[in-house]
């Protein structure tokens, strides 16, 4: 199977797990990975923003990704989150950085600097030539400040065909249409954004990068293969049950809801790094209480 066909689907932008002294804890990096891969996850993007890449050391995130290798096996495809708002630097790492056991890079557009279209082109050009891997672009205007118009996501697609794909979390759906409609058919539109990601599959997306399919992945998983048969009604139905915790989730930030979700299943400690900080306890209640429901109702 090639490699844009294992990368249709769902998947999960994993966490990165904390013990209580706040150390990458390796052991709940197998039991997550055991976790989503026996529920049927398509892949794991490793160190995105789910992953609090930007509280973790150089030298951490190159453990913790040989650690997420090892705890795969070789299962499902790793893609490895790589991105900086410093063209230079990123151009560095990407030469210096190891990838076995990677698919793909997923690369953020330049963040706090707010590039222009041209900027933001020239980025990914650059990025695309130093590349060994392909790249799957990542537009997500809520963190970064910039929206990455589908004029210039269609322009690398065409000119680089080692740019595969864009996971786009704007969560607008008119954006995610001109994507699919003016896409090379070999470039995946990915949807970012839990909330509308079965709506952009029906229009003819490739799948999610979920954060909601980190604790409920057999569940999620089903609702975008039901959107990707094109079955509007069942998708619709199944994604209404999941929708309260879709929300709870989201109400105090992410990672900050997925981690209570993780550590109500035993799969990690509810830590975080700050500025990050767990939920409230009120917060957490409502989460492990959704979650209970959705596995009973399901």
């Amino acid at each position: 199977m090639s490699l844009l066909k294992k990368l249709k689907g769902t998947g999960v932008a994993v966490v990165t797990p904390f013990k209580k002294d706040l150390s990458i804890d390796f052991n709940a990096i197998k039991n997550i990975v055991d976790f989503l891969v026996e529920n049927g996850i398509s892949y794991i993007v490793v160190q995105g923003t789910t992953g609090e890449s930007s509280t973790i050391t150089n030298d951490e995130k190159i453990i913790c990704r040989k650690a997420f290798v090892e705890a795969n096996n070789n299962r499902i495809p790793l893609v490895l989150g790589l991105g900086s708002n410093d063209t230079m630097s990123l151009l560095n790492e990407i030469k210096e950085a190891d990838f076995i056991g990677y698919s793909a890079i997923l690369s953020v557009t330049p963040y706090y600097n707010r590039p222009t279209m041209d900027g933001i082109y020239k980025h990914y050009s650059l990025i695309a030539k130093a590349s060994s891997l392909p790249i799957i672009l990542y537009n997500v205007p809520s963190r970064t400040g910039c929206n990455m118009l589908p004029e210039t996501t269609i322009r690398l697609a065409n000119e680089f065909k080692n740019i595969i794909g864009i996971k786009e979390a704007s969560a607008d759906l008119n954006q995610v249409k001109q994507l699919i409609i003016d896409k090379p058919d070999d470039f995946l539109v990915i949807s970012g954004d839990d909330n509308t990601a079965y709506q952009s599959v029906l229009m003819g997306g490739d799948g999610v990068i979920s954060v909601i399919a980190g604790c409920i992945p057999k569940e999620f998983s089903e609702i975008i293969n039901l959107a990707m048969d094109k079955n509007e009604s069942e998708s619709q139905s199944k994604f209404k049950i999941i929708k309260t915790l879709l929300d709870y989730l989201f109400l105090e930030g992410n990672p900050s809801g997925i981690k209570a979700a993780l550590s109500f299943l035993n799969l990690c400690k509810n830590n975080l790094r700050l500025p990050l900080v767990p939920v409230s306890d009120e917060l957490k209640i409502k989460i492990n209480n959704s979650i209970s429901t959705i596995i009973k109702d399901y």
